[in-house]
């Protein structure tokens, strides 16, 4: 009976855990990330960006702004919360933008005038990237390259409750097993 009851409590330990293995979605979904700049002056600066992944097809160079992927944004610079409304061609509906290879995500371009630019190469403004500039102006011209940043997605809530479950259940069945072992 209780090799029944422990391989029950397995089977469900491991279909919970299949159940959060990422699958690419046949649906649309929000997707979070939050990123770091890493400021050459030794500072660190934080954010987040949050989109909506229905049009993206996962082939070739793809760009989400503002207007076609619900794209949100929020950064802390120097004491100040920066969103997307602060970006400068933010009411032309172009920008910020986040940028894609593949499917993979390049990184974000957004533009705060007399702040800061968070892009790709000065060269190519059209696509996102991970350099971070300071700026004297909204002229790229004006920009001193002066720091990295880097991106990491944020777990689906789903996932990280599947994982608990999973290693809760786990923990049990090996105490279970402990307690029988030394009765």
């Amino acid at each position: 009976m209780k090799l029944t009851q422990n391989f029950g409590i397995a089977t469900f330990a491991i279909a919970i855990s299949l159940a959060t293995v990422e699958v690419k979605p046949t649906q649309a979904a929000v997707i979070d990330y939050k990123f770091t700049v890493n400021a050459t002056s030794g500072s660190q600066y934080f954010g987040s960006l949050r989109y909506d992944d229905t049009n993206l097809n996962g082939i070739g160079a793809e760009n989400l702004d503002v207007s076609n992927g619900l794209l949100s944004v929020v950064f802390d610079y120097l004491g100040t919360q920066y969103t997307e409304v602060d970006d400068f061609d933010y009411i032309s509906g172009v920008a910020p933008f986040i940028s894609f290879q593949d499917g993979k995500l390049l990184g974000l371009s957004y533009l705060v005038e007399d702040q800061f630019f968070i892009g790709g190469d000065l060269n190519t403004p059209s696509t996102g990237g991970d350099k971070f500039y300071t700026i004297l102006s909204a002229d790229l011209l004006s920009a001193n390259e002066a720091g990295t940043v880097s991106y990491s997605k944020v777990p689906e809530p789903l996932a990280l409750f599947g994982t608990a479950i999973a290693t809760v259940t786990g923990l049990l069945v090996n105490r279970q097993k402990k307690a029988s072992a030394s009765n």
